[in-house]
């Protein structure tokens, strides 16, 4: 029987970085992996896959340009879902290379297998046709989380689709309603947008991806509707079903929502919420609860009620990001060797890769407004910058919030072009307690979109001024 100073389950983001990090403190490491290939959701079914067939889009139907060059502007006339794909797999096959390479370089013992736990200490990996039992001093579940699938929702992964089974669409659809307003179903409502597919979105809450600072949400719904999307918000589906394409009209899926409204579209996709999978993996045998949603509670160290087993990723909830879980991971494992980081989750950044894309760090103007802080805000718009006229887009926006007294900066919120990549400026500055004249009395290359920062600072400050 095998020991190891850490086992991680899973090896999606969480899972990797954990193992990473124990196997450089020069730990004992093993990683279990239940499918026939690492990465996890991230770079099979969720992250990956989905970002790629946003830039595949988005580049060969010209759709980022058509403000620069026409509205008429395309790379390709006729876009294929084998034309997204191939684009997709070649990103997700380099991916995995390095995942695995990063695993051999390190001496992380790769296992294959289903994990369960036995006792406290003793884990059994089922495969197939035998079985093996390990032991560990310290345990990482990073086992993430898969889409939510209602029994009462008639998934037959032709017409209606969850967020994993819609990559395997055999032909793009002249219609799709998308039931979810949250990042995955933003998301994919975009890219179908853009290749010219009738999206209708419902949400039952009356914003999509309720988190944003409203300002911000509030710009990616015009968008979106700009795009040709019609929004249900406020609307809660009752039932769904497939029906019959006798009339000609090509609609083969039918939503009923709660109001009696009737929607009718080619194909479906449910993205409302994700599931744990932490039934099946013994956690009765070492006193450790999950909720109904199989998510586990942890502490500020990432620690479960059990202090040796550890939690990381989509499986505690909230926000479940790649981004995030790959941090999660590295403070677990440190923690878990007695090894000091500091670390700043407050400062963990959002990034959603819906069309346009939208970044955030930090507070949002309500949370602010709550909790009784004076603030101003200074916006800049793309339309503003040379860059932003170079690219053609004239849609995007960035915001800071400024404290009044101090004037630190209190939160960053992006939409449009490069706002992922762009929202790391906002928060370097934030972490070492910057203010507003920062920006002010930097010079930033011309022409960038970087410079939407002094341009946003100056209209702060002139705000604060009564300029």
């Amino acid at each position: 029987m095998m020991h190891y100073d850490l086992v991680v389950i899973g090896t999606g983001p969480a899972g990797q970085k954990a193992a990473i990090q124990a196997a450089k403190l020069g730990k004992r490491v093993a990683i279990i992996e239940k499918n026939n290939v690492v990465g996890g959701a991230a770079i099979n079914t969720g992250t990956i896959p989905s970002k790629a067939l946003r830039e595949a889009a988005l580049h060969l139907t010209g759709m980022g340009k058509r403000d620069l060059f026409g509205g008429r502007h395309r790379v390709k006339r006729q876009v294929t879902i084998a034309d997204l794909i191939s684009v997709s797999q070649q990103v997700i096959n380099n991916e995995l290379n390095v995942i695995r390479d990063a695993f051999d370089r390190n001496n992380i013992d790769l296992i294959w297998g289903w994990a369960h736990f036995e006792g406290p200490q003793l884990l059994q990996v089922q495969r197939h046709h035998e079985s093996e039992l390990l032991t560990a001093d310290k345990f990482v579940v990073g086992v993430g989380t898969k889409p939510a699938k209602p029994d009462h929702i008639p998934f037959n992964d032709q017409t209606i689709f969850c967020s994993d089974s819609v990559l395997k669409l055999d032909r793009l659809p002249k219609s799709m309603i998308v039931v979810g307003g949250g990042v995955i179903g933003c998301e994919y409502a975009g890219i179908m947008a853009t290749l010219g597919v009738r999206v209708t979105l419902v949400e039952g809450r009356n914003q999509v991806l309720g988190f944003l600072d409203y300002e911000i949400a509030e710009a990616f719904q015009y968008h979106m509707r700009r795009m040709g999307i019609t929004l249900r918000l406020g609307e809660k589906v009752d039932s769904i079903k497939k029906i019959e394409n006798n009339n000609g009209s090509g609609a083969r899926v039918q939503a009923t929502l709660e109001s009696g409204k009737h929607l009718k579209a080619e194909t479906l996709l449910y993205s409302v919420g994700r599931q744990g999978v932490c039934a099946d993996l013994g956690l009765e045998n070492v006193g450790i609860e999950y909720d109904d949603r199989e998510r586990l509670t942890v502490n500020e160290n990432y620690q479960t009620n059990a202090e040796h087993v550890y939690a990381v990723g989509d499986v505690i909830g909230f926000p479940a990001l790649a981004s995030t879980a790959m941090e999660q991971g590295r403070m677990a494992a440190c923690h878990a060797f007695g090894v000091e980081i500091h670390s700043m989750p407050e400062l963990f950044p959002f990034g959603i890769y819906a069309v346009p894309e939208i970044s955030m760090v930090g507070k949002t103007e309500k949370q602010l407004t709550d909790a009784a802080i004076p603030y101003e805000a200074g916006i800049a718009r793309y339309d503003e910058l040379a860059r932003g006229q170079l690219l053609g887009d004239t849609i995007g926006m960035l915001k800071i919030l400024i404290h009044q007294e101090d004037h630190r900066i209190l939160g960053v919120h992006c939409i449009g072009s490069g706002a992922t990549e762009l929202i790391h400026i906002g928060q370097a500055v934030m972490a070492f307690n910057g203010t507003v004249d920062f920006f002010i009395h930097n010079v930033f290359n011309f022409p960038t979109l970087a410079e939407a920062y002094k341009v946003a600072a100056l209209n702060g400050v002139n705000k604060l001024q009564h300029v």
